[in-house]
């Protein structure tokens, strides 16, 4: 058996915290804190000096128990416990490690910001002449409302094109294209249909390499 060949010193001590915070299994703190029970099984073992920092971190808020404190507790060095000095140093690389950790995730946030700005600029670019001739083709096409529709689709279709070519982006099929109903792909917005029956693409659908963003959605063709 587990317990008789590994001793688990902290298991009653860890499952007095766990009541605190009204958590009644090894198995919902796990969940709770997002860390595995192999690693809950060191810290029962008294082997919290083999556990990463990261795990630790995660366990603190949710035993609501200061980082510190948790190490203290559960710690089962004797030179810890006998002498100050290698507490406090040990205490201080903890910190140190903490610190450390707290840096790496605001550097991370930081890359995410500066991907996301990227990202925009990028996008921003692709859709200049839009952005640039789309106000003042509306505003022409509201003084005469005789101009024809088909001399503005350009302004909008290509900038849209060259932005969805640039995140490969690709259409199921054009709009008004005749194609066998596929469910995987095509939405019925009317009547019915069957795998493979020929269906009539109303809204264009999107796939982002093999994902599929968008389903097309079609209706059944009438026969005639």
């Amino acid at each position: 058996m587990p317990n008789s060949q590994f001793p688990m010193p902290n298991s009653h001590l860890l499952q007095d915290l766990m009541q605190r915070v009204g958590i009644s299994s090894f198995k919902a703190l796990s969940r709770a804190a997002g860390v595995s029970e192999r690693q809950l099984l060191r810290l029962r073992q008294g082997k919290l000096e083999q556990m990463r920092l990261d795990v630790l971190l995660k366990l603190s808020p949710v035993l609501q128990m200061p980082l510190n404190e948790l190490i203290t507790t559960f710690s089962t060095l004797k030179l810890i416990q006998e002498k100050a000095a290698p507490t406090q140093e040990l205490l201080q690389e903890i910190a140190d490690l903490r610190t450390e950790y707290q840096r790496s995730q605001l550097q991370l946030e930081q890359q995410r910001e500066i991907l996301l700005q990227e990202l925009q600029q990028s996008s921003l670019q692709l859709l200049e002449s839009l952005l640039l001739q789309w106000p003042t083709a509306a505003q022409k096409a509201q003084e005469n409302p005789q101009l024809a529709a088909v001399k503005i689709v350009p302004l909008v279709q290509k900038p849209l094109e060259k932005l969805l070519q640039a995140w490969g982006v690709e259409a199921i099929a054009p709009v008004g294209a005749e194609l066998p109903y596929d469910p995987q792909l095509h939405q019925l917005i009317e009547g019915t249909a069957q795998p493979g029956e020929i269906v009539k693409v109303r809204y264009a659908g999107y796939l982002q390499g093999e994902k599929l963003l968008y389903r097309a959605k079609v209706s059944p063709v009438k026969e005639s």
